[in-house]
């Protein structure tokens, strides 16, 4: 009989701890029922099997035809046992066929894995499927769901070791402070309060902390304007249809900004919009500061410029609450948009960036580890998505939103005001329209382009979305071919089950997620739900979080604190007067290191995968042609920001990451 040689190659995991010193053992079998002897992963004269590592061994033994399983274990000798594996390929050396063992898990000391090629298929096709469940039981002790506090999203328990982060990233934010101090040579933050703007204008540097956007243009009605549309808190804004009775404006109020239109002739010209923050309507907030719930009316111009028109800083009308206009005296209407902004920052940390993408996704990534297995490849496709997001909730949220952290030092709002706002903005939440791109831009009467033009945001977004939509559909629609596939799969079925589930019962308490009696029963409900959590988790989170340090280091630009109270009357105010109301210098140091640290990024860009979970062929072949439709994309935004004054440069995909990774 003949005998073949086989290759076989190893990739041990790059987590914490990782590597192995025990004994490890493999078994290949073929087809045809044949299969090798026993054999020792061992290379003599070399430390193997250690973290990162990629090995290479050598089995003889009878033609096994097609490599279709291996069976993989390890005893629990050395002083390092424990043993996490990407991969492992088995080339045979007569044919060169490859065949390869996805394996992304740890390996327990005498259990027998039994690991298919390409290791890929529903619950009801596996060969395995006693392991399967088996492994899955183990994940659920480990990925366990609570109720946040104060009403928060659903959080994991306790962080799982799979999550840890597997070297030091960047995430040590107290060692970053102190060398981004060191490396700026900034000297002049460490007290006291600023003497004049243009002292404050003075303090960045060449280097690290370079002068932000917002320094230039900040009191710039135009920017004003373009901050609702291409900056960070891009999806607050909404067509206007009739002025709210809350609102205390007229025709007459308006008429100097409307161009010789009527209100009604703008408003039916679609050429007004709208920006309301009720939901800050009596928030809490720190003792000593205000928190205002502006509504502010803005114009579509002759040239195509949006800018503000009328901002009212609280929801009731009264008479310590005027509509604050642009003829208003100059340093009274740049302190009407400097709180107006103040509540902006408030939504976009809260809402915009901390709850509907890092918080909300928390809980998918737990119900997800909780409910499809490995070899799931609606697990393969999702799990590139999930990169140390875990990891960076648990050290974001012991860090910066902790008592007495960076949001209860730099932000008027603080952590329990920040918290209810969570809350408010949460339970209106609803996948169905606000994690569906077109949906959302539908209720807020944007979708159509011929509305708002510069609005830079949804132009760029809607091109990434239909390009995730595509790379979805395509790959789901390789698995589910009829709907007895969908019904049968009981893994997808209770991942939707537990995303749907109220919190208080140990569930995800998500709103909107597609069903029919309660489970998925088409492609398009399948295909809507894994788009919107790719979405989230990689364009929303850029759009919202590199913009950071241009908008919010120069603090009269886009004011997390502001000190003092609002304006209540339109009496002239002075520059001495802007100066009172912004924070002091190590607050100012505070918002301008952080921000520079969450606007950095450290992991690939969308489409480039960290660790490959995708082997199949089929599916491979998708993940090209999406790799290939955001390389068109990038090049058509590209083209974009030529013509564009400032770019908006966020949603290149080559600058977009895979993740919610910072």
């Amino acid at each position: 009989m003949n005998h073949v040689k086989y290759e076989i190659f190893v990739r041990t995991g790059d987590k914490l701890f990782s590597g192995t010193d025990a004994n490890v053992f493999i078994v290949l079998h073929g087809e045809t029922g044949r299969k090798s002897d026993v054999t020792k992963l061992d290379c003599f004269f070399r430390n193997d099997l250690e973290r990162g590592q990629l090995d290479q061994y050598a089995v003889k033994c009878i033609n096994l035809g097609k490599v279709n399983t291996i069976e993989l274990w390890r005893d629990d000798a050395g002083f390092k046992s424990n043993w996490y594996v990407d991969y492992i390929k088995v080339v045979d050396t007569a044919s060169s066929n490859e065949y390869s063992f996805p394996i992304l898990r740890w390996i327990k000391a005498d259990y027998h894995y039994k690991i298919t090629h390409l290791d890929t298929s529903l619950p009801a096709d596996d060969p395995n499927v006693e392991q399967r469940i088996e492994e899955l039981k183990d994940k659920r002790k480990v990925y366990v769901l609570r109720k946040g506090p104060y009403n928060l999203p659903a959080q994991v328990k306790s962080m799982p070791p799979d999550e840890a982060f597997s070297f030091d990233y960047k995430w040590d934010i107290v060692k970053t402070k102190a060398q981004l101090i060191v490396a700026s040579k900034i000297v002049m933050l460490q007290s006291g309060n600023w003497e004049s703007l243009s002292h404050l204008r003075n303090v960045y540097t060449k280097e690290i902390f370079c002068e932000p956007m917002g320094t230039k243009r900040w009191s710039n009605d135009l920017f004003f304007g373009h901050q609702r549309i291409a900056s960070m808190n891009h999806s607050l804004i909404e067509l206007c249809t009739e002025i709210p009775q809350k609102l205390d404006v007229t025709d007459e109020t308006l008429r100097p900004f409307l161009e010789g239109w009527t209100l009604q002739q703008v408003i039916d010209a679609k050429r007004l919009f709208i920006c309301d923050l009720h939901l800050l309507d009596g928030i809490k907030h720190r003792e000593g500061f205000y928190v205002c719930s502006p509504v502010a009316l803005f114009l579509m111009n002759g040239n195509h410029q949006l800018v503000p028109i009328a901002i009212q800083l609280y929801q009731n009308k009264g008479q310590n609450n005027p509509v604050f206009l642009p003829t208003d005296p100059p340093y009274t209407w740049m302190l009407a948009k400097m709180w107006y902004n103040n509540s902006d920052a408030a939504y976009h940390q809260s809402l915009t960036h901390l709850g509907f993408t890092h918080l909300l996704m928390e809980g998918v990534v737990v119900i997800t580890h909780r409910n499809l297995s490995q070899s799931h490849p609606l697990f393969k496709l999702l799990a590139p998505h999930f990169l140390y997001l875990i990891a960076i909730n648990t050290r974001g949220l012991e860090l910066l939103v902790s008592p007495n952290g960076w949001v209860d030092k730099t932000m008027n709002i603080g952590i329990m005001g920040m918290f209810e706002l969570i809350s408010r903005g949460i339970n209106s939440w609803r996948m169905n329209v606000h994690g569906t791109l077109p949906e959302d831009l539908k209720r807020r009467g944007l979708y159509s382009q011929n509305v708002l033009p510069g609005y830079h945001y949804r132009d760029d977004a809607l091109l990434l979305y239909k390009a995730i939509n595509n790379y979805v559909s395509k790959y789901v629609r390789l698995y589910y071919d009829t709907p007895e596939k969908i019904a049968g799969d009981w893994e997808l079925q209770s991942w939707r089950e537990e995303m749907t589930k109220p919190r208080e019962q140990g569930g995800c308490g998500l709103q909107g997620v597609p069903e029919e009696n309660g489970k998925f029963t088409t492609v398009e409900h399948i295909i809507l739900t894994l788009t919107s959590i790719i979405f989230t988790c990689s364009v929303a989170h850029a759009s919202t979080n590199f913009p950071q340090y241009d908008e919010y280091a120069y603090p009269p630009n886009y004011p997390a604190l502001m000190r003092g109270k609002p304006p209540s009357s339109k009496e002239a105010l002075t520059e001495q007067d802007v100066i009172n109301n912004l924070p002091d210098k190590p607050t100012t140091m505070d918002m301008m290191i952080v921000t520079k640290i969450l606007s950095s990024r450290g992991t690939k860009s969308l489409g480039d995968f960290e660790v490959q979970y995708i082997f199949e062929p089929q599916a491979k072949k998708v993940v090209e042609e999406f790799r290939q439709e955001l390389a068109e994309i990038s090049k058509i935004i590209k083209e974009r920001n030529k013509a564009r004054n400032p770019p908006y440069p966020f949603l290149d995909p080559e600058i977009v990451p895979n993740s919610i990774s910072i």
